[in-house]
């Protein structure tokens, strides 16, 4: 039973990744969900299924597009969906008989990690050579600036060329993909988690997600990005898409603290809805608050002093 569905999920898996060479909107929404398949699998039937479904989805994109496609929707797509789902069902017991399920802190940093993983596997993917990397790269943010241009979206001050201002945004780019790829990877998660539980077949109990909050060593981990960006090459390509993936999972960390300390309290319901509003209206703004409010929450431990103690039981 595991090797089938694990195929069945790796073809349709394969199909949503391979959808986005049409270049529709309604394509880069399909390709968003890839991962989803796999992680239902990996969630309701065993690791065993994603490793399975990686497997076969990277085989059918290799025949059917090319073997490039194929390493890339292994190194995208499948491994990392099966690698999270694999460590959201770690647990082990102590000598009373208790469960101790993997901590949903640590989960969000490796899944900053694979999302950094899978920037850098896009890349080489690409080419193995920086240079040409970077060029593309550039090339692409050119192209996307004189469109805003000529539709007059943006105004670019006198003197600033579009080539020019390319290429001095090409090395962050990496930024903003793995902070992308850990949104993508988190709700494909969920999702996955919440179809499996309703199913009955997901191992684990339900999680308090309110209380995640990442460990300190993140805080180190995002330090060493910052310090080994500047380096250049695919090293600084990988430190700085860890760096963006870190912060977005800072964010989510500190999002989740909103919703922690609010419980119970009546201004729980305007608070939220004018975060999530704000997250759509002004991401730009709103996203870094709410890293820097996951940073403090690592550092000093914040919501020990605001928030209700966790409900005993998650249904």
């Amino acid at each position: 039973m595991i090797p089938i569905v694990g195929i069945g999920a790796g073809l349709v898996a394969a199909l949503l990744f391979s959808v986005v060479i049409t270049g529709s909107p309604l394509a880069a929404l399909l390709y968003s969900a890839a991962p989803l398949p796999i992680f239902i699998a990996s969630l309701g039937w065993n690791h065993r299924s994603g490793l399975f479904a990686t497997a076969a989805g990277a085989l059918a994109v290799a025949v059917a597009l090319a073997p490039t496609g194929g390493i890339a929707f292994a190194l995208i797509i499948g491994l990392p969906a099966w690698w999270i789902a694999y460590l959201a069902l770690l647990a082990r017991s102590d000598a009373q008989g208790a469960v101790e399920w993997y901590p949903l802190g640590n989960l969000m940093v490796w899944i900053a990690a694979t999302a950094a993983l899978a920037t850098v596997g896009s890349a080489l993917v690409m080419t193995t050579d920086y240079e040409t990397y970077r060029s593309v790269i550039a090339r692409m943010i050119e192209g996307l600036l004189n469109e805003m241009v000529r539709s007059r979206l943006v105004s670019l001050p006198a003197g600033i060329e579009v080539g020019e201002l390319a290429h001095s945004l090409a090395p962050a780019v990496p930024l903003g993909i793995g902070a992308s790829f850990v949104t993508t990877i988190t709700a494909n998660l969920w999702l996955a988690a919440r179809a499996v539980k309703v199913s009955g077949r997901l191992p684990r109990p339900w999680p308090f997600i309110p209380a995640t909050i990442l460990p300190r060593k993140a805080l180190l981990l995002l330090l060493l990005c910052i310090f080994l960006t500047p380096l250049g090459g695919f090293l600084g390509v990988a430190a700085t898409a860890l760096a963006g993936a870190l912060l977005a999972a800072f964010m989510f960390s500190g999002l989740a603290l909103l919703h922690d300390i609010s419980r119970g309290r009546p201004w729980r319901g305007p608070l939220l809805i004018s975060v999530y509003v704000a997250l759509v209206v002004m991401q730009a703004v709103l996203t870094p608050l709410l890293a820097l409010i996951g940073l403090a929450d690592s550092l000093f431990g914040l919501r020990k002093r605001a928030a209700l103690p966790p409900p005993p039981t998650q249904a």
